[in-house]
C-alpha cells in the first residue's frame, strides 16, 4: 500500500512523463499572466484605499472601544458515503471545539462536542445532497455558551441546503436520512433563526467563509470583475483595519424553502420559523477584516444586530484577532481545529465498514466469503 507521505513526496509518479512535461512548459505563461495581475494590484492599491476611503468602507480597531477577550468556539462538519456492492454506508457529523481560553476564563468544552449520524442506506445518487443539509443543521450550534460561535461558511448556505434536501425527500422515502431530516428540519429552522437573528447581546454567531466569490464592494466601487472582494481586500487592507458592514450580495431569485415534506404537526411552527428567516437573510451583514500581516482578509457575515452595535462588534472583532495569533493557522483557530477534526470522518469510513464486516462474519450462518463481496467497497464520497 501507498502511504500519503509517499503520494506527497512523489506527485508526479503515476503521470506519464510528456503530460508532466507539457504542464511545467505552460506553467511559464500562467504565472506571466499571475505575475501582470500582483503588478496591477500593486500599481493601484493607493487608488482603491482611496475609494474605499471616501466611500467610508475603511475602519481601524482603533476606532472601537476595548472590550475584554470574549470566550469563543468554532464548528464544522463533513459527511461521507462509501459505496459498497450491496449497498451504501453513509456518515455525516458536526464537531465543535472551543477556542484558546483567556486566563480569566473558565472553560466551558474541555473536550470537543460533537453529533453524528450512521446509517445504511439503499443505493441512490442522491443520498449526498440529504447527508449534506443533515450536516449543515448538525452545524447550527444555537445553544452554544460562548460569546462568540465561529460557523464554517456562508450564514446563507444552511438555507440553500436545507432547500434543495428537501425538494428531493419525497423521490427517496425509502432512505432513512430522508425520513431523518424531515423530522429534524423544525429543530434545524429554529435553530438557523436564532442565529440569524443574535438577539441575545452576550452572543454572536459569525460565518466565516473559506472560499468565496462575492463582491458587495467590487460592485459598490466599480472594480474589475476579474478580482473577487476577499482576494482584492487582502492587498489593500492592512493590519488592523476593516471595512465598514454592509449589506450581503443578494440572490437574483426570491428565497425560498419547500417545507412540504416535514410532519404535519410541525407546518405552522416550521412557516413561522421560514417567514423570519427570509427577512433575516436579507439582513444579512458583511465586512472583511485583516487582524495581523501574514492573514488573508477574513470574510466575516453576521447578522444585522451584532454589525449595529459597536460595543458586540468590537467583540466579535477581538474574538477574531485572539483567535488567529499564529502564522500557521490561517483562520480563526477554533475552526480550524473543528475543520482537522471532522474532516477525519471520510477517512475513517472504511475502517468502519471493516469492522462492521467482522462482526457480521462472526454471526453469520453462510459463506463469509459473500460477506466481504456484499460489502466490498468501491469508493468514499464526501465532503464538507
Amino acid at each position: 500500500m501507498v502511504m500519503r507521505s509517499e503520494i506527497s513526496e512523489r506527485p508526479f509518479a503515476d503521470l506519464p512523463a510528456a503530460l508532466v512535461q507539457e504542464v511545467l512548459n505552460r506553467t511559464e505563461g500562467l504565472s506571466r499572466a499571475l505575475l501582470d495581475s500582483f503588478e496591477q494590484v500593486r500599481a493601484r492599491r493607493a487608488e482603491w484605499r482611496g475609494q474605499l476611503n471616501m466611500a467610508g468602507l475603511l475602519r481601524r480597531e482603533s476606532e472601537l472601544a476595548y472590550v475584554p477577550i470574549p470566550t469563543t468556539c468554532g464548528v464544522d462538519g463533513s459527511y461521507a458515503i462509501e459505496r459498497l456492492l450491496a449497498t451504501d454506508l453513509v456518515a455525516a457529523a458536526a464537531v465543535a471545539v472551543e477556542g484558546l481560553t483567556p486566563p480569566s476564563e473558565t472553560r466551558y468544552w474541555p473536550e470537543p462536542r460533537h453529533q453524528v449520524l450512521v446509517e445504511i442506506e439503499a443505493h441512490d445518487s442522491d443520498t449526498g445532497i440529504i447527508l449534506r443539509a443533515i450536516m449543515i443543521g448538525m452545524e447550527l450550534a444555537a445553544n452554544a455558551p460562548h460569546e462568540v460561535v465561529f460557523l464554517d461558511g456562508s450564514l446563507t448556505t444552511p438555507f440553500i441546503y436545507f432547500n434543495q434536501a428537501l425538494n428531493r425527500v419525497r423521490e427517496l422515502p425509502h432512505l432513512r436520512v430522508a425520513s431523518f431530516l424531515c423530522q429534524q428540519t423544525l429543530g434545524y429552522l429554529e435553530a438557523y433563526k436564532t442565529i440569524l437573528a443574535s438577539e441575545r447581546t452576550d452572543r454572536s454567531w459569525i460565518g466565516v467563509p473559506k472560499y468565496t466569490t462575492r463582491r458587495e464592494i467590487g460592485q459598490q466601487l466599480g472594480w474589475s470583475e476579474s478580482h473577487d472582494d476577499r482576494g482584492l481586500l487582502s492587498h489593500l487592507l492592512d493590519p488592523g483595519e476593516f471595512t465598514s458592514p454592509m449589506q450581503l450580495q443578494q440572490p437574483t431569485e426570491p428565497w425560498h424553502l419547500n417545507i412540504s415534506p416535514i410532519p404535519a404537526e410541525d407546518q405552522d411552527a416550521a412557516a413561522r420559523w421560514k417567514e423570519q428567516i427570509i427577512t433575516l437573510l436579507d439582513e444579512i451583514q458583511v465586512f472583511y477584516y485583516r487582524p495581523y500581516p501574514w492573514l488573508p482578509a477574513l470574510r466575516l457575515e453576521m447578522s444585522q444586530a451584532v454589525a449595529e452595535n459597536s460595543a458586540r462588534l468590537a467583540t466579535m472583532l477581538h474574538g477574531v484577532r485572539h483567535q488567529c495569533g499564529t502564522p500557521a493557522i490561517m483562520e480563526p483557530y477554533p475552526l480550524y481545529m473543528a475543520d482537522r477534526m471532522v474532516k477525519h470522518l471520510p477517512r475513517a469510513i472504511p475502517t468502519f465498514r471493516q469492522v462492521t464486516s467482522q462482526r457480521i462474519a462472526e454471526t453469520y450462518q453462510g459463506s463469509i466469503g459473500e460477506i466481504f463481496l456484499g460489502l466490498h467497497g468501491y469508493r468514499t464520497e464526501s465532503g464538507v
